[in-house]
């Protein structure tokens, strides 16, 4: 007996098997369209990100609400020339070619340690700080320290130039408190002994701090006196450099490379890998060997299957499994051997073959339906015992087919 699979229907032999041409054929139009999206969106990003500039908070190319391009651009049309910088290196670099300039610092997260702050001030040029933190303030001026949030509208009370063409400011930041010990300090804009700008024109060179960073923001620029405060504060010289710390302050070196980065055994280790992976594939492609194209309909013989079923179900120790299978076939051969129709159920095959057997019902159930095998030895017991019942019926009721005596697949 031989089992025979049909190919499907086609127009003609060759289409029988698929072939890599023919399929990368059929994913071509999908595979174009993905490659244009990809390069759309490359595009879209690049341009993106050559006109925005950068999105850090008060940053001289951030034209967001909170970065400060604005006042860059009206200073730049005053005669100012801005330098953005993100390091204490870059910075020292942009003042030493200019012949005068303010350098506006802007530290955030706390990058610069004490000695950064005081290089800084060693460059002997005006230094505007914009809200220096707890840590930071006495370096920039001793005897100042933080007192906490302002917010609101600081009226000019000071003789500072910049204060005085202000007039009022509206803005919020950090509140500073001067010590009694701090001489030739100027505080302004102050508030129950809080004030938001203090200056130092005692050292080597004027020192600002600004507590009032949203002056200096593109969506509070025009409020009141903050443009005045800006412009006048950061344009006193032909020269401004822009300096907002980064993790670059963090080193005082250049910046390491991978292979710098990378520990002596990581290079050997992965050269092993990508060895042990190509003989891998040469060791596994050898032993599957070349692929084999076969054309339906393939002829697979019944024993053939028989066979292979029944090694899966060795393998997986599907005992019950394997006895269900041959009890389906002989319920169904005693079931016509009685003269019972092909619906009739397991309970009236049972029912029919003990009466025309003389067995206990209950025996003969458990033969078929009960009885579950725990080993390989009931298996083979539990299907010797199928076809003794097959025999005896056989015996009394004559109908049954001859060929159905013989053994179980």
């Amino acid at each position: 007996m031989t089992v025979t699979v049909d190919a499907p229907a086609s127009g003609t032999d060759d289409a029988l098997t698929a072939t890599p041409g023919s399929a990368l054929r059929r994913r071509l139009p999908w595979i174009v369209v993905a490659v244009v999206v990809l390069l759309a969106v490359i595009v879209v990003v690049i341009v993106q990100s050559a006109g925005s500039g950068s999105d850090d908070p008060l940053s001289a190319t951030n034209p967001a609400p909170d970065g400060s391009r604005a006042v860059v651009q009206v200073l730049e049309q005053h005669g100012v020339h801005v330098i953005p910088t993100d390091s204490l290196q870059a910075t020292r670099k942009a003042v030493e070619g200019a012949q005068s300039a303010t350098v506006l610092v802007f530290d955030p997260a706390s990058l610069m340690t004490s000695d950064q702050r005081a290089d800084l001030l060693g460059l002997g040029t005006e230094v505007v700080a914009v809200e220096p933190d707890v840590l930071a303030a006495p370096d920039f001026i001793p005897g100042v320290g933080v007192a906490g949030e302002v917010d609101g509208t600081f009226a000019a009370d000071c003789e500072l130039t910049a204060v005085q063409k202000a007039g009022t400011v509206a803005a919020s930041g950090l509140g500073y408190r001067v010590s009694d010990d701090a001489h030739d300090v100027t505080a302004c804009l102050t508030k129950n002994t809080v004030s938001a700008l203090v200056h130092d024109g005692d050292g080597v060179a004027p020192v600002t701090i600004l507590g009032l960073g949203t002056v200096l923001e593109n969506g509070t620029i025009a409020t009141k006196g903050d443009a005045a405060l800006a412009l006048n504060l950061l344009g006193q010289h032909p020269t401004l450099v822009w300096y907002i710390s980064s993790y670059a302050d963090l080193q005082d070196g250049p910046t390491p490379s991978l292979a710098e980065l990378t520990p002596g055994w990581v290079t050997p280790l992965l050269i092993l890998l990508v060895i042990a992976g190509i003989a891998a594939a040469v060791w596994r492609g050898r032993r599957f060997g070349p692929i084999v194209v076969e054309n339906l309909p393939v002829v697979v013989r019944a024993s053939e299957t028989m066979e292979g079923r029944a090694r899966l179900y060795s393998r997986a120790k599907a005992r019950l499994h394997a006895l269900d299978a041959l009890r389906i076939g002989t319920v169904d051969r005693l079931a016509r051997a009685v003269g019972l129709p092909r619906t009739a159920t397991v309970d009236e095959v049972i029912a029919a073959v003990s009466a025309l057997t003389g067995r206990d019902r209950a025996g003969v159930a458990a033969v078929l339906l009960d009885a579950t095998p725990l080993s390989d030895a009931e298996l083979v017991r539990l299907s010797d015992e199928l076809l003794t019942l097959e025999a005896a019926v056989a015996a009394t009721h004559p109908t049954l087919p001859s060929e159905q005596n013989g053994q179980h697949g």
